[in-house]
């Protein structure tokens, strides 16, 4: 059952969001805002493996970067209008990710962590040599933003609330899944796979069935990506992109629902603002990390959520103390 808090802090959480535009005076700041809430979405899916699967990946930039390349060659040089281009980039990339799953799950642990991260140096292989179609290092752009329902997205703060929706709708459809049988049965293969065989359920198809809605999230922060950078490169596929994304879901909190996002900001707002000021940027963003893993090894979320339990229950036992009489034996 949500307490009050619960429901509090998601009002604030959410009026903290659509007035964000508002807030900020500086069109760059609602872009890095952009660059949060789709790096988000990229974290989501992959959190989704990690915090309630148990399936630690590397590859996960594949789907992101497959998305983006797909919908901007589609759109911007094969003549497609922006609706069909969009939805075969998401569906070519959700059918990418039930061929990478039915790969990757045939192996675990570490193996599974190895055959995720060779398919995505794979992809990232064939972008950076197959110049003819992906324009190689030099990436692939002549994209235009669409204008969905009249909407002109080449305005920041539209933009924003473009991409806020797609967030919205992320953290709706993958909170529903995680509380669906599939999702429960997602996170017993988890914690008890030889036990859920036992009682009859199919570990790698729940497996593989989590693998592809976690892909297909992914395709969608890939045409999210595209739209905002208007350009796709090699870089959108590399291991960097992956890494970056894990050290979003671990510093944020994993198998938590808004862990993912918190640690998006984290990364986004390091690599694009404080970038400006510190050049070894990298270095802090470490610094950080152990921090966390040392102070909070469960993530930002869940460590804030265990120090507010813990002053509560402090301030709970001072005023219970308080109310008792001094006796010899307190005093002492």
């Amino acid at each position: 059952m949500r307490t009050p808090a619960f429901w509090l802090t998601w009002l604030i959480g959410l009026a903290a969001l659509l007035a964000l535009p508002w807030l900020v005076s500086s069109e760059y700041y609602i872009n890095i805002a952009s660059q949060i809430v789709i790096a988000a979405i990229l974290a989501l899916s992959l959190n989704l493996l990690i915090g309630f699967g148990g399936m630690i990946s590397l590859g996960h930039a594949a789907y992101l970067g497959v998305s983006a390349y797909l919908v901007i060659y589609l759109t911007a040089h094969a003549g497609f209008d922006p609706l069909s281009g969009a939805l075969i980039a998401i569906g070519a990339t959700t059918v990418l990710a039930m061929l990478f799953g039915y790969l990757s799950l045939r192996a675990s642990g570490l193996g599974f962590l190895m055959i995720t991260l060779a398919l995505g140096q794979i992809l990232w292989g064939v972008a950076y040599r197959w110049a003819s179609l992906t324009g190689g290092d030099n990436g692939l752009g002549g994209m235009k933003r669409p204008q969905p329902f009249g909407l002109d997205l080449t305005h920041p703060t539209i933009f924003y609330y473009f991409v806020l929706f797609f967030l919205g709708l992320a953290l709706w459809c993958i909170a529903r899944f995680i509380q669906s049988a599939l999702g429960q049965s997602l996170q017993g293969t988890r914690d008890q796979p030889r036990r859920m065989r036992a009682l009859g359920y199919n570990v790698w198809l729940i497996q593989w069935l989590s693998f592809v809605f976690a892909g297909f999230w992914g395709a969608v922060a890939g045409l999210l990506y595209a739209y905002y950078h208007q350009f796709v490169s090699p870089q959108a596929l590399h291991l960097t992109t992956s890494a970056e994304t894990l050290l979003m879901v671990i510093a944020g909190g994993t198998g938590t629902l808004f862990g993912p996002v918190v640690g998006a900001a984290l990364v986004v707002i390091l690599k694009n603002v404080v970038s400006a000021y510190i050049t070894r940027w990298l270095i802090l963003l470490g610094v950080i990390f152990v921090a966390i893993v040392l102070f909070m090894p469960e993530g930002l979320v869940p460590g804030v959520r265990g120090w507010m339990r813990s002053l509560k229950r402090r301030s709970g036992t001072d005023k219970t103390a308080a109310a008792r009489p001094i006796t010899k034996d307190r005093v002492l």
